[in-house]
């Protein structure tokens, strides 16, 4: 912003910004940051912390809370930066949010997962009580920064991950986007959406684009979740149960995968597809290197994760289920026979 920059310029005080790093992306970037901010003169304070499932917690909110207050940093022109994967981008949001009650802050997402997901919306949190972020609030950032680069240093595990929520706005919305983690999944995979035009277009590009896009257009007209019919909601009905029972076995994006796998069974026994666009699915899913089964996700785990879907969802299920490639809609009334049913399919197969 040319005029922010005059400001900055005829301002005697020196610019100062309180950055919170995943202290793994740290290890990879920490010293290109840190050259950043020393050749433009910025003092800076870098916080470099262990932001895991298991970590994510109001302890870890309130140790960055206390580095801030000694920064003395000013909640109106020092917005606080999030480098990392979902788990920082979600803690530092709330950190800021309480921060004087609202401190801006900027998302700077190092994982595919956190470039597609935590850094659009509102959404903040951490887990409570053993349940996936069960404390939180709805602040958005100032800005997310988006650069792929950071993405060619994370685990191939890791893009698989990030891809799982990327299927999910494919099946939910884009049938486009589908194709494309159907055409050049295994691409997408091996170059770890570094932009390689070859054969493949900018695949890369357009699939990110696509899904952030999708998200977008869903989130922005119900960003404080008025409206509980969610499409987006697709493959988080059972796997928050699900993650937080086995961690940390499963990642988040292979845990909605596998929610995503059985609800595409529920789909197949409501009548909603057929059997080739349920094994087109679940082709695509492995193709994605996704789980699409997990020993844990029991008959008695998927019962009790709906009931709880019941007690915050104003008493419906509000199940989101893929009607075709790209199309869904939201159900209301499916019954426990057809669950059960599908629920011995996935089994079977």
């Amino acid at each position: 912003d040319p005029q922010q920059t005059e400001l900055t310029s005829a301002s005697k005080r020196k610019l100062r910004r309180f950055i919170v790093i995943d202290e793994v992306v740290d290890k990879l970037y920490g010293s290109k940051v840190r050259e950043y901010f020393e050749k433009n003169n910025v003092q800076h304070k870098i916080l470099a912390l262990p932001t895991t499932e298991e970590t994510k917690s109001m302890d870890l909110v309130l140790n960055i809370l206390h580095e801030v207050q000694n920064f003395s940093l000013d909640r109106r022109t020092e917005p606080i930066i999030a480098i990392g994967g979902g788990v920082c981008l979600d803690i530092v949001g709330l950190a800021a949010s309480l921060y004087r009650r609202r401190t801006p802050y900027i998302r700077v997402p190092t994982t595919l997962l956190s470039y597609v997901d935590a850094s659009v919306g509102a959404k903040n949190g951490v887990n409570f009580l053993q349940c996936k972020n069960k404390l939180g609030g709805y602040t958005p950032p100032v800005a997310s920064f988006l650069d792929r680069s950071f993405i060619q240093s994370i685990p191939r595990r890791h893009i698989s991950n990030g891809l799982g929520e990327i299927l999910k706005m494919a099946l939910m919305k884009h049938k486009g986007l589908f194709d494309l983690l159907k055409n050049h999944g295994k691409y997408l995979l091996d170059t770890k959406f570094q932009s390689c035009f070859a054969d493949h277009g900018d695949a890369a590009l357009q699939t990110t684009r696509i899904a952030i896009e999708t998200m977008l257009e869903e989130l922005a007209p119900n960003l404080w979740e008025d409206d509980l019919d969610r499409l987006v909601d697709f493959g988080h009905l059972i796997s928050p149960e699900l993650e937080m029972r086995v961690l940390p076995s499963l990642m988040h994006g292979e845990a909605v995968n596998i929610d995503m796998a059985f609800m595409t069974y529920v789909a197949h026994a409501r009548g909603l597809l057929d059997a080739e666009e349920k094994e087109q699915i679940l082709q695509c899913m492995r193709g994605l290197e996704l789980p699409v089964w997990h020993s844990g996700c029991s008959w008695a785990l998927i019962q009790r994760a709906l009931r709880e879907r019941l007690k915050h969802s104003g008493g419906q299920p509000r199940m989101p289920l893929p009607t075709g490639l790209g199309v869904a809609e939201i159900f209301n009334d499916t019954s426990e026979e057809t669950l059960e049913r599908a629920y011995e399919l996935w089994v079977r197969d």
